[in-house]
């Protein structure tokens, strides 16, 4: 199905209002700005549950994943898992979950994603995918250790073209519950921006499934991010079903997964400090799965690159 006809805002909209009709179950809350703009609280000033978590990152999917915590474990490691599949890779990953957005003004920063991101469509990437919507109500996650402001909410609303009441912005920090998971599952996301950036055509992708270790829960969002990305650095797996010819996949593969880089062998925040915590200077290579497989829908080859390093993960983890 064409990414223009999944109504990426619309199905996160929805969402948000079931999440809403339960806010107390799923310790949430809801916020409604000077602005009009409606806030939902997933971790700031709230517990945020296990369950928020799991439907704050279906929202960053635009409810195009199922999304779940795995307790099955596996002979090298025994905690629970974060696992995501989708059959619209592009559209939930891509032009909805990625974070590509940055969001700041003088006192606040957030990393936005969600199909808010359609609406704005302010990153090349839209161009390239060919996609982009004109929703009438619009959906973002915020990456955030606060709730945005008011003239933040109408700067946002401004760029997506719609009115301020008509947004919704759902919020959480890395370090809770809620933020841990909702990071936790780009294990499938992770992969395919790799394959993005090394200019390999999305649409051939038709569908992903992914999991990773869901990381101990930490007291400040500096520590959380360097557990959220080795967990998908060292531990992540992801599966995706491709078409096309072999040959293309078995020289492409084994850029995909996270060793690729020169920066792979240390707990992420480890390779941050050498950069004087400058995220963006880390070698963009290095932000994908430990172990992804491509399995060819046109010829049934199956090809395996990367592989899972829970040395480093016990080292990062503290277990």
């Amino acid at each position: 199905m064409p990414p223009y006809r999944l109504m990426l805002n619309h199905r996160a909209a929805t969402l948000c209002d079931e999440i809403l009709s339960q806010a107390d179950q799923l310790l949430v809350e809801r916020h409604v700005l000077q602005c009009g703009t409606t806030v939902i609280d997933c971790g700031v000033h709230v517990a945020g549950g296990q369950e928020a978590g799991l439907l704050l990152a279906r929202v960053c999917l635009a409810d195009l994943a199922e999304v779940s915590i795995d307790c099955r474990g596996c002979a090298d490691w025994s905690g629970d898992f974060v696992s995501v599949a989708t059959d619209q890779p592009v559209a939930a990953c891509m032009a909805s979950q990625y974070a590509g957005w940055e969001v700041k003004s003088e006192k606040f920063f957030a990393m936005s994603s969600g199909p808010m991101r359609a609406a704005a469509a302010r990153e090349p990437l839209f161009e390239e995918i060919g996609f982009q919507e004109q929703p009438e109500r619009c959906v973002g996650v915020l990456e955030a250790a606060k709730l945005p402001p008011n003239e933040v909410c109408l700067d946002i609303a401004k760029k997506c073209g719609v009115e301020p009441s008509q947004l919704t912005l759902l919020v959480a920090p890395t370090h809770s519950l809620a933020g841990t998971i909702q990071v936790v599952a780009r294990s499938v996301e992770t992969a395919l921006h790799k394959l993005h950036e090394l200019g390999f055509d999305l649409s051939r992708v038709v569908s992903g499934r992914g999991s990773a270790p869901l990381p101990p829960l930490v007291d400040d969002d500096f520590r959380a991010i360097g557990l959220t990305n080795d967990a998908i650095l060292y531990a992540g797996e992801v599966l995706l079903e491709v078409r096309g010819d072999d040959p293309s996949l078995a020289a492409m593969g084994p850029k995909i997964p996270s060793s690729a880089s020169a920066d792979y062998g240390r707990p992420f925040a480890e390779v941050l400090a050498g950069y004087n915590n400058d995220f963006y200077q880390v070698d963009p290579m290095l932000f994908s799965a430990a172990r992804v497989t491509l399995q060819n829908c046109d010829t049934g080859s199956e090809f395996v690159f990367g592989e899972l390093n829970f040395d480093i993960l016990r080292q990062s983890f503290g277990v």
